[in-house]
């Protein structure tokens, strides 16, 4: 792997891991607590989510010359707000049952603040390819915090994945995973299991730099 596709690689991983959306930067937490009560709204709005995203990041970098400073967080509302507008529509067309679950949060991408975000702090600064990569991981790292969180919930919350009955009609389901409470409860196990993760793994590269140390003192 070379320099470029590299860089490449780490801005499309930078939303996937270091800098996930839901589970480092803890950011739209209102659609990532409302509307993962099953693993098909979950997917459907990190698609929704990720679609605005790169569409807007990428009209952003375009125009970077071109938006005067005094106005530009107005500028990069208004277009994140025309995508917003294009997506609620195409998802009305597409199937009115998964308009109606998702209900207000689609016209609430507008003030996500993954997209903001992304689109005040890198977009605005680098190049068209760069911020779609950019985007499209954060995207996607956004996308699959809402399944996890989705997922968790409809198999204990209904007995189900992706409306698949999972446990026959003996289930009994925990009905909490369906309530509010029960999305606090499925992301605050999910840090949990991220923070385990991300000290164990911090232990393990503490023995490999101290034999690095040790062999440059050598």
């Amino acid at each position: 792997m070379n320099l470029g596709q590299a860089k490449t690689f780490d801005e499309f991983m930078e939303g996937i891991w270091r800098q996930n959306p839901v589970f480092v930067m803890a950011l739209g937490m209102c659609p990532t607590l409302a509307v993962t009560v099953s693993a098909i709204n979950a997917l459907s709005m990190g698609v929704a989510t990720t679609f605005v995203l790169i569409c807007s990041c990428l009209l952003v970098s375009l125009l970077r010359r071109v938006i005067p400073k005094e106005v530009r967080i107005a500028t990069y509302i208004v277009i994140i707000a025309t995508f917003v507008t294009v997506t609620d529509y195409a998802i009305q067309a597409i199937s009115l049952t998964l308009y109606d679950a998702l209900g207000a949060f689609i016209q609430l991408i507008v003030v996500n603040c993954v997209i903001l975000g992304r689109a005040e702090a890198h977009a605005s600064k680098v190049s068209p390819l760069t911020a779609v990569i950019n985007a499209a991981g954060m995207g996607a790292g956004f996308t699959i915090g809402l399944l996890a969180l989705g997922t968790v919930r409809e198999i204990f919350g209904n007995g189900t994945l992706f409306g698949i009955s999972l446990f026959g009609a003996n289930f009994q389901p925990w009905v909490i995973m369906v309530l509010p409470p029960g999305g606090f409860f499925v992301l605050g196990g999910w840090l949990l299991l991220f923070a385990w993760w991300a000290k164990r793994r911090d232990k393990a590269a503490l023995p490999a730099d101290k034999a690095a140390e040790g062999h440059q003192h050598a």
